[in-house]
């Protein structure tokens, strides 16, 4: 999600193939041996496999939102999204597979992430000022996931700045440009991104 948005602000056209991992394309694992995606080929070749770095490319290639100001805060601040809140993340989301915790448990161990996201946007619109960053982009599909685990929950949490600013991402035309169901590139489905009308 967030390699797809950063695809779009910067008009970086591109062959877009939706995949289900349970069925992955010869050439998708050819290129990316791990098997994970998202993953942006180059015409040259070269394999970008990961997503922030994905973000990184396209951006220095076209920046007309200027998301990569404050680039340095940014990183910080997607570094500590990417390798403490998402393994804690993950382990909520899934917690039938880590029973070493209870569900509650495992939820209180998100919550100081999301203490100080929400402290940061009562200061400003957005994670670190008034306008959409790189960290902002990044950041919202982790804390979308982690809405909906539970969203009636997570919408009665003293958290109205968090909630906002979630609200705005998800209700953004370029969030909703990204989110159409493709038809699956197994399927013999491709399309020009961004661009192409899409149909469920």
């Amino acid at each position: 999600m967030r390699a797809r948005m950063a695809i779009a602000v910067s008009e970086f056209n591109c062959e877009l193939r939706e995949l289900i991992l349970k069925d992955k394309p010869d050439a998708m694992l050819k290129a990316s041996p791990k098997g994970t995606v998202p993953v942006l080929v180059l015409q040259d070749g070269q394999v970008i496999d990961e997503s922030l770095d994905i973000m990184l490319y396209v951006l220095h290639y076209n920046d007309p939102e200027n998301w990569l100001t404050d680039k340095t805060n940014s990183l910080t601040l997607i570094e500590e999204c990417d390798r403490q809140f998402k393994p804690l993340l993950d382990r909520y989301k899934y917690h039938v597979g880590y029973p070493e915790l209870s569900f509650d448990e495992h939820r209180a161990n998100t919550l100081p992430f999301l203490h100080s996201i929400n402290q940061r946007l009562e200061n400003s619109t957005y994670l670190l000022d008034e306008d959409i960053r790189l960290a902002d982009i990044a950041i919202m599909p982790f804390i979308r996931q982690y809405a909906f685990v539970d969203k009636k929950w997570f919408d009665a949490q003293d958290w109205p700045a968090l909630q906002n600013w979630l609200n705005k991402h998800l209700n953004s035309q370029l969030f909703k440009s990204v989110m159409p169901k493709f038809k699956l590139f197994n399927e013999g489905f491709t399309y020009s991104f961004p661009g192409d009308d899409t149909t469920t």
